[in-house]
């Protein structure tokens, strides 16, 4: 309630300064009028739908979005201290609001980032553009194996749970991907109330097994088939480790573990729940690609995957060749990288552990072309995707399709305060809190969430336009550029070894020989 001590001291001078005033003095009538008018922005700032942190802080909310715009040298001062939290860039946090808001972009003045940083990658343009496509493209996931595909939006909603974020965040994102035509990434606290809202579902499976899960913790088939065979869920997968923290599991503590957690994870009202760093399922790769042929038919056909952060080439080419012994192959991977995001994780696990996004997704590119299932396999980049030219980007580096999960959460109004694991989430978004969930409107964010999908793939399709392509099927290595040093600028065509379809197959691994030759589809140690 310490949220409301302005809304509060305002009513409480206005009750003071109305007795007074009735004894007399001008002076204590004008502080009446104050008193009023404050109240009444109090008010307004309770009822009204567009702003989270006003419905949350009336009155005293305002003075965040007089610092924004005062100047932006002072709203950049707040951002270098981190006194918002904010991650990214000013320019690509604006991007983002405008786009959920259906405010058109324009920025004066051209770029404040620094173009001869060494790491600064830009993409090549064409001195003759191309008309921008009529209609974004979609991409069909499902191999052999699968009989029910699934066509796929360039750009979906990464994996969030309910309990990390709030039921309001999880309905206006599911909400915004049924408007929107993409997919909506359960997060492994299993499929909620709150998703049943018609957007597309992936289901994600985790170590504990939530929402298909047995008494001792395991992996029930039957639950985990009944709730596959729901029409709105298009496809599953399983998640083997998370870039934000991969190699780790998870505590669930007593104290969060409400009655609609409980229900909606299969454990029990306020007992602690130990996600494991493992699973029980499989330990080999060999297991692996069985259990994922198993999830399939289980799933009745659907398209069915897994979710990784790369940490050893030798490790993901050991499942490559399990995959090619056992004759059995995923429709989809995911590829989360190291700059993925997370409500909490310990800081040596978020700045040091796991491979970024950029040499995973590079990585499993020319693995999986490398042994000859490239067309087979669909992929999917998940790690700080915001943004047009990011979906651009990490198509050129492998990925057929991306998901974001921070930039979903600012399009529904986060405003990356860090306080998700504390419960008081300012603006309703990472919080079980209902007094403080209620700050976020479900319609207005909802469709703010699908602006911000449409906005941000067409301004993908004009990108692909400008670089001289019809098509995003047209993207090649070479037209991705990135400075290695002061003086030298490379493409990803030079910077990636390009690997022919088969070559790790014929003996010819080049610098992939030793890795190729330790992977072994019985053990993940080599």
């Amino acid at each position: 309630m310490l949220r409301f001590y302005a809304l509060g001291s305002v009513l409480i001078l206005g009750l003071i300064a109305t007795l007074a005033a009735t004894m007399g003095g001008t002076g204590l009538f004008v502080l009446l009028a104050v008193a009023v008018l404050l109240i009444a922005v109090g008010a307004y700032d309770l009822f009204q739908k567009q702003h989270s942190i006003l419905r949350n802080y009336p009155i005293i909310g305002h003075m965040r979005f007089l610092m924004e715009g005062i100047r932006p040298e002072l709203q950049q001062y707040f951002i270098e201290r981190n006194f918002d939290g904010t991650p990214y860039d000013r320019n690509t946090r604006s991007s983002i609001y405008q786009r959920a808001k259906g405010i058109k972009e324009e920025h004066p003045f051209g770029t404040e980032r620094d173009l001869y940083a060494v790491g600064y990658e830009y993409l090549v343009h064409s001195t003759a553009p191309k008309p921008k496509m009529e209609a974004p493209p979609r991409v069909r996931i499902g191999g052999p194996g699968c009989t029910q595909p699934y066509e796929m939006s360039l750009f979906n909603v990464s994996a969030m749970s309910f309990g990390s974020l709030s039921s309001n965040a999880i309905i206006a994102m599911n909400k915004g991907a049924a408007a929107g035509g993409f997919a909506h990434d359960t997060g492994e606290g299993a499929i909620s109330p709150h998703h049943r809202h018609g957007g597309d579902l992936i289901w994600e499976i985790g170590s504990a097994y939530f929402g298909c899960r047995t008494d001792d913790g395991g992996f029930d088939e039957q639950e985990f088939a009944e709730k596959a065979a729901d029409p709105q869920v298009k496809m599953v997968h399983l998640k083997l480790s998370q870039g934000a923290k991969p190699g780790i599991g998870g505590v669930l503590p007593g104290a969060k573990v409400t009655k609609e957690i409980a229900a909606t994870r299969d454990v029990e009202v306020g007992q602690t729940v130990i996600s494991p760093a493992y699973h029980q399922v499989f330990a080999t790769p060999r297991e692996l690609v069985r259990f994922i042929a198993h999830m399939r038919d289980l799933a009745g056909g659907k398209p069915t995957g897994f979710k990784l952060c790369l940490g050893s080439r030798v490790e993901f080419l050991a499942i490559c060749k399990a995959m090619l012994e056992e004759d059995v192959y995923p429709d989809f991977i995911t590829v989360d990288g190291a700059e993925g995001g997370t409500g909490a994780a310990p800081v040596e696990y978020s700045d040091h552990v796991g491979m970024p996004l950029t040499e995973g997704l590079t990585t499993v590119h020319q693995a999986l072309v490398g042994v000859g299932l490239r067309d087979r396999i669909k992929i999917g980049a998940s790690g700080k995707v915001s943004t047009g030219v990011d979906i651009v980007k990490r198509m050129i580096q492998g990925a057929d399709y991306t998901n974001a999960a921070r930039a979903m959460m600012m399009a529904v109004g986060c405003i990356q305060a860090q306080t998700c694991h504390t419960n008081t989430c300012p603006v309703g978004v990472a919080t079980l809190d209902p007094k403080r969930m209620r700050a976020l409107d479900v319609p207005d964010k909802s469709a703010r969430v699908a602006s911000y999908h449409h906005q941000t793939v067409d301004q993908a399709m004009q990108i692909v336009a400008s670089m001289g392509l019809s098509s995003f099927d047209d993207l090649e290595p070479h037209m991705l550029r990135r400075r290695i040093t002061h003086g030298r600028i490379v493409s990803y065509a030079d910077l990636v070894e390009p690997m022919e379809t088969g070559q790790l197959l014929t003996g010819s691994a080049g610098s992939w020989a030793d890795d190729w030759r330790r992977a072994d589809p019985d053990t993940f140690t080599p």
